[in-house]
């Protein structure tokens, strides 16, 4: 008689087993085919594990242990929860048996003694069945419960039980609910750079749904059951079967490599794990060996494994939505009576069916044709299953000829030029994988990712992200949202101009060299190939190779400048041209991420086009009359004031053309309200206010000037955890500083206004008066995604074109402390900063300084000057 092993010997004995299931998943010699059985195998072996403490806690056969949820699949996770319940018959009840309780409660100890991480409840068969109806998420649990040990027959009985009082049409109307909800959490994408492997959209719980909705419906509980029932074809099992593999052993090898549960894809793990599928960095290419033929940029081995996660995400989302339309139409086949629309289409419950299953592989027409029908006919929302279906089947049709053939040209040009729904037709088209069959460059950026530390979507979902920025310019609705690029929009003529430089604007990414050039290229072959006109044809392509032009010229220029206004003017020839090129830089910075697009951006961007504009009107640019205008402007402000009579003129005297050229009216009435009567004076004046360009706060330094002070001012704003947006750096006549900034906290500031403004008048006042050593900058940390992607810092450093002073610009991955450690830099050598334009694009910063100084004329302190800042923005990245 074999001797019953000791808790501490069962804990020995289960790790040992499950270390070495484990170790299988660790290397690429582990098949996704494979991975199944391995989960499998961990499921049994918990389950024995299980009933040996079971037994060893003395319950019997009146209850049962039922695995449920994931466990209760057979398929458990490394680190999942090991979810059991504990089912006991009516008759029984803890609250009135001190001894039931206590086995229990020993058996659940004896579970996290040894090591599982136990997810337990213990119900009466009637519980179940009550909470099952209250609550979806126990419905779903139950529904996949698993006799482990126990009482089997209370088991069969049970399942039995709650089989008939599950409702199969309430049921999937739940889970389709909460999955459309958790897919708007993960924004309704599978192309996150970071994303959940379980939950996001394509992901391993959108293929659970379809397997709960149909068993709970009676269609089966596995793949091959769907097939059998009419709900799947063969070939789309095998998709899936394949597709979950991938999902399946990502997922389990994230759990080990993590040595916890990990779902998300996280920066810091990728590359680890696409170590175990065998992805490595390409070799450098070797000094005078010939060239590959095919060119482009070194692939990164994370990114290797991150295009093939979408691209069976993408899979997994349309054969999640096939599915779930089929059995949808099988619960409720009366609501699904077809309306004709033409000879090849049906409306099907508010869905474009197919009048046949073979209707692509007769009439490659059609597929396209599908797109237009959708955009044009009223009530119609998507696609049937069977329509979805037969584009999943049909896309080897989409060939080189059907991409030649002019009929298909045709159909995408009037989809491209249809006044409405070109978004939602574009969007479907990619889900479909219609948009990169046909536009074959589409296809090379599906899924690529993106490691400039600011776009936060892949490429081809930043583009369509660009495209329904143009669009909702176009839309009365959404007026309010931009209603300077809206006016615009209004008096557009041809906005598929710009859907289509919108759709080619970053298609050359990922390749290698300048890709607004390769886009450029690329885009004048579609516009060759679908008729379009020469003159359309050439402003398209304009917008493609100049679509960062405008954003790096209104963030890194002084656009009070007129020969900065005047060279723009005449590289984008016209108005109508600078109108189209604004409408779509406007949309580009919007389509990186949410966080990249500000106020101050959008100011500096409509400040750029207004005076560009009066420039390509044929006015010659007069600084003079700009000054007086600008002075009338601001005395009509300050008369709002009620100060006394010519009370400007002390500080107005000490100011030349450049100030007034580079602030607004209400900038310098708000200046001289505050300073009027402060002119000499011998302590810092600190002022705040609401910064009038959108989020933040204004603030408004004047005190003599002092080599140190910028980076002073910088040190403070670092220590106080303030991020500066924008400076503008101004010295009178007098020896003053007169600086202003734009800056932002991340304090709530309708909340804490008044305590905020005044910290910084104090605060700061006083950090400049007291003049004591810079501080040394804070040290935070960075971010999960500056760590697994930095890009190199660099400085260049070169006379501006006047000659008179100098430009630098610094490029690095973000960090706090950032901006005063360069600020620092300046200080020690003397350098003064004339004017500062601070752009954080994401999680990476692109700033520009004018500045001035002695040692600049030396080109040993100029080297001198430029190692330091790199070290500084080296520092802690």
């Amino acid at each position: 008689m074999t001797t019953p092993l000791s808790l501490p010997e069962l804990r020995s004995r289960y790790r040992a087993d499950k270390a070495a299931l484990l170790d299988t998943l660790k290397t690429s010699h582990t098949a996704e085919r494979s991975v199944r059985p391995l989960l499998g195998r961990l499921s049994k072996l918990t389950d024995a594990m299980l009933t040996q403490l079971w037994n060893a806690a003395g319950l019997g056969a009146p209850m049962a242990l039922l695995a449920v949820g994931g466990y209760g699949r057979g398929e458990l996770f490394p680190h999942s929860d090991v979810d059991v319940l504990v089912l006991m018959p009516n008759a029984f009840s803890t609250d009135n048996d001190s001894a039931l309780k206590q086995r229990i409660e020993s058996f659940i100890g004896s579970c996290w003694d040894a090591g599982l991480e136990i997810g337990s409840s213990v119900r009466s068969v009637g519980d179940c069945l009550a909470e099952a109806e209250k609550d979806v998420t126990v419905q779903t649990a139950l529904l996949e419960c698993r006799h482990i040990t126990g009482n089997a027959a209370l088991s069969k009985d049970f399942q039995a039980q709650f089989a008939r009082a599950v409702d199969p049409q309430a049921f999937f109307v739940a889970k389709t609910l909460e999955m459309r909800q958790r897919h708007t959490k993960f924004e309704d994408t599978p192309y996150a750079l970071e994303p959940n492997c379980k939950e996001s959209p394509g992901g391993l719980r959108d293929l659970q749904v379809i397997l709960w909705v149909a068993k709970a419906a009676g269609f089966g509980d596995n793949w091959k059951a769907l097939a059998r029932n009419g709900l799947a074809t063969p070939f789309e099992v095998k998709q899936i079967e394949r597709n979950e593999a991938l999902l399946s052993l990502i997922r389990a090898r994230l759990h080990v490599l993590a040595d916890r549960r990990e779902d998300r894809l996280i920066f810091d793990m990728q590359n680890a794990l696409a170590a175990t599928f065998g992805y490595v960095m390409p070799a450098p290419p070797v000094p005078g060996a010939p060239r590959p033929k095919k060119s482009g940029q070194q692939v990164r081995p994370s990114e290797q494994l991150m295009r093939r996660y979408y691209w069976a995400a993408k899979a997994v989302a349309q054969l999640n939505q096939i599915l779930l339309m089929n059995i949808e139409e099988r619960l409720n086949p009366s609501t699904h009576a077809p309306r004709r629309i033409n000879d090849r289409f049906n409306d099907k419950a508010g869905m474009i069916d197919v009048t046949s299953d073979d209707l692509y592989q007769r009439n490659p027409h059609a597929i396209l044709e599908t797109f237009h029908v959708y955009q044009t006919v009223v009530g119609v929302k998507g696609l049937s299953a069977r329509t979805l279906r037969a584009l999943y089947n049909a896309r080897g049709v989409m060939d080189a000829a059907f991409r030649k053939d002019p009929i298909n040209r045709e159909t995408f040009r009037k989809i491209i030029m249809e006044p409405e729904g070109i978004t939602h037709a574009m969007r479907l088209m990619n889900q479909t994988s219609v948009l990169g069959r046909y536009l074959w460059t589409f296809r090379r950026i599906v899924g690529q990712m993106q490691h400039d530390l600011f776009h936060v979507y892949t490429v081809d979902q930043h583009i369509l992200m660009v495209l329904r920025n143009v669009r909702r310019f176009f839309i009365v609705e959404h007026a309010h949202e931009y209603p300077f690029c809206s006016q615009l929009a209004s008096g557009w003529d041809k906005p598929w101009l710009l859907y289509v430089a919108a759709l080619y604007h970053d298609i050359a990414k990922g390749r290698g060299g300048d890709h607004s050039e390769l886009g450029t290229v690329e885009v004048k072959r579609f516009c060759r190939d679908h008729g379009i006109g020469d003159q359309d044809a050439e402003l398209i392509s304009f917008l493609v190779r100049e679509h960062l032009t405008m954003s790096h010229i209104a963030q890194k220029s002084d656009l009070t400048d007129p020969d900065v206004i005047a060279a723009f003017a005449k590289r984008v020839g016209n108005e109508r041209r600078l109108t189209a090129l604004y409408l779509l830089t406007v949309a580009d910075i919007r389509g990186t991420s949410p966080k990249v697009w500000n106020a101050w951006k959008g100011k500096l961007l409509e400040d750029l086009y207004k005076r560009t504009t009066r420039a390509l009107g044929g006015a010659v640019p007069d600084p003079d009359a700009e000054v007086e205008a600008r002075k009338r402007e601001a005395l009509v402000q300050i008369a709002l004031y009620a100060m006394p009579f010519e009370a400007h003129k002390p500080l107005w005297d000490t100011l030349d053309v450049s100030y007034f050229m580079r602030h607004d009216a209400p900038d310098i009435a708000w200046h001289t309200k505050h300073l009027s009567r402060h002119v000499t004076t011998e302590s810092p004046i600190v002022r705040c206010r609401r910064s009038p360009v959108g989020e933040g706060l204004q603030v408004l330094v004047y005190t003599q000037d002092q080599n140190d002070l910028f980076a002073r001012i910088c040190g403070y704003f670092d220590q106080g955890g303030f991020s500066i947006l924008d400076a503008r750096i101004h010295t009178t006549n007098k020896g003053y500083a007169l600086d202003t900034f734009q800056v932002v906290t991340t304090m709530e500031l309708d909340e804490h206004y008044r305590e905020l403004t005044s910290r910084l008048e104090n605060g700061l006042s006083n950090a400049i008066a007291k003049q004591l050593p810079l501080p040394n900058p804070s040290k935070g940390r960075v971010s999960r995604r500056v760590r697994s992607f930095p890009i190199a810092p660099r400085v260049t450093l070169k006379p501006d074109e006047k000659a008179q002073l100098w430009l630098l610009n610094i490029s690095a991955s973000d960090r706090v402390g950032l901006l005063y450690s360069v600020a620092r830099v300046l200080a020690r050598h003397e350098v003064s900063v004339q004017l500062a334009k601070v752009a954080t694009l994401g999680e990476r910063v692109e700033d520009t300084f004018l500045i001035s100084g002695a040692q600049l004329q030396h080109n040993r302190k100029q080297l001198e000057i430029e190692t330091e800042l790199l070290e500084a923005l080296s520092a802690n990245a």
